[in-house]
């Protein structure tokens, strides 16, 4: 690919145009424009796996992604993505796909994450107990969509609507690329106040494509090796407490 189309393709996806919209240039086809945006992603994608983990002030929330779709909504809703975030206050985002709101799975990400001692704030579900081993855990309860008192979680909720607003224009993504979108919109979330286009020509210079290849495509709905492989070396004896402090909640 030319130079010029590649620095055009650069500019276009860091502005945030879909590709559908781009259809009337004839420079390049459809499904070339589709595979340099989805690298692009792939490599964002990337870059947010090797991110260190947070410290300080924690926040921590689940949440459903997905179009509209009739039927039910909330946590019953059919073919929605379920993804777990974890915000440092007034700091950056980490966000994963995952298959189901389960306690074990949640504790065990939002560990590997973070650093021990931390402060975490969370909502009222019960898995989130088990954090006061880690550090201190603040409950928010809230009433009618409102958080009681002065604690609250609005900086993942803030990135729950950054998230949905980038999601909305694309029409739909597909399962198996959905963790790509998702590591596209925490990179652009964690750079919010910097030019996304140097960054990205920088990605696409020091990123190999032999380490995105294993992520470019996912059937299923699994956390990614890397952090498969983070959660065994930094956290596994801490998973192991927290295991067994979640088995005693649960008798």
């Amino acid at each position: 690919m030319p130079a010029s189309i590649r620095n055009r393709l650069i500019e276009m996806f860091a502005l945030g145009v879909p590709v559908y919209r781009q259809r009337f240039r004839q420079d390049t086809s459809p499904a070339g424009r589709e595979r340099f945006c989805r690298v692009l992603r792939a490599r964002c994608a990337y870059a947010e796996e090797l991110r260190e983990p947070f410290a300080s002030v924690i926040e921590c929330d689940q949440s459903l992604c997905s179009g509209f779709r009739k039927g039910k909504r909330r946590w019953g809703a059919a073919g929605k993505a379920l993804v777990m975030g974890i915000v440092q206050r007034n700091g950056q985002v980490k966000a994963s796909p995952i298959p189901a709101r389960n306690a074990d799975q949640v504790v065990s990400l939002v560990c590997a994450h973070t650093i021990p001692g931390s402060l975490y704030y969370a909502d009222d579900w019960q898995a989130y107990a088990s954090l006061r081993a880690q550090g201190d855990h603040i409950v928010v309860r809230k009433e009618k969509g409102r958080p009681r008192g002065r604690d609250h979680i609005n900086g993942i909720e803030g990135f729950w609507s950054h998230a949905k607003n980038w999601l909305y224009p694309k029409r739909g993504v597909p399962h198996k690329y959905f963790h790509l979108d998702l590591g596209e919109i925490c990179y652009r979330f964690n750079h919010r106040k910097e030019d996304l286009k140097p960054l990205l020509q920088k990605l696409l210079r020091s990123t190999l494509m032999s380490n995105i290849k294993p992520i470019l495509v996912r059937l299923g709905l699994e956390s990614p090796n890397v952090m498969r492989r983070f959660v065994v070396h930094h956290v596994d004896e801490p998973a192991c407490r927290f295991q067994n402090v979640l088995r005693r909640h649960a008798t």
